[in-house]
């Protein structure tokens, strides 16, 4: 692909930030890919003490500046916090006071890019930018349950079983 052509792809980004304890020290993790497939991980402990909501906005921005000065014009960003996503997204929703300034940061940014979006995923699905916030904070990668249908069906038939019991 000519560079042409690759300016107006997207850029993605998966973001997510750690609190330990909530509220506590914030770690914040990252996955920047530019269009033609090249990463960019990002794993930063910050000096400040917040809740998870703003370590995952923080990881969002810090993505955002970081995707701006590699020349990104256009971002897709994906986070497994509802509650970032939902406060970025077009519909009005009650603004949270204690973040209003870090969501009006995040805005700004949002819209000094050509295109930019924020998208929700299941956390699953954001298991490296969640690795990459925990390590900031020397902390083990969260094990992800995944069930499969036979999976499922063992626990639901033991949770079955036990109340059969009482």
């Amino acid at each position: 692909m000519q560079a042409e052509s690759l300016s107006a792809l997207p850029w993605t980004i998966y973001c997510d930030g750690s609190a330990m304890p909530n509220p506590g020290r914030m770690g914040i993790g990252a996955v920047v890919t530019e269009p033609d497939g090249t990463r960019h991980e990002l794993s930063v402990a910050t000096h400040a003490i917040g809740c998870n909501n703003e370590a995952e906005l923080k990881a969002l921005t810090h993505a955002l500046e970081d995707a701006k000065g590699r020349g990104a014009t256009t971002v897709r960003a994906f986070s497994d916090n509802s509650v970032l996503v939902e406060q970025l997204g077009a519909n009005v929703v009650k603004p949270i006071a204690r973040l209003a300034t870090l969501f009006d940061v995040a805005r700004t940014l949002l819209q000094s890019f050509d295109s930019a979006s924020v998208h929700w995923i299941p956390r699953r699905r954001n298991a490296e930018a969640d690795a990459l916030a925990r390590s900031a904070l020397g902390l083990e990668p969260k094990r992800v349950a995944r069930f499969g249908k036979r999976g499922a069906d063992r626990i639901r038939n033991k949770a079955n079983s036990l109340q059969g019991k009482h």
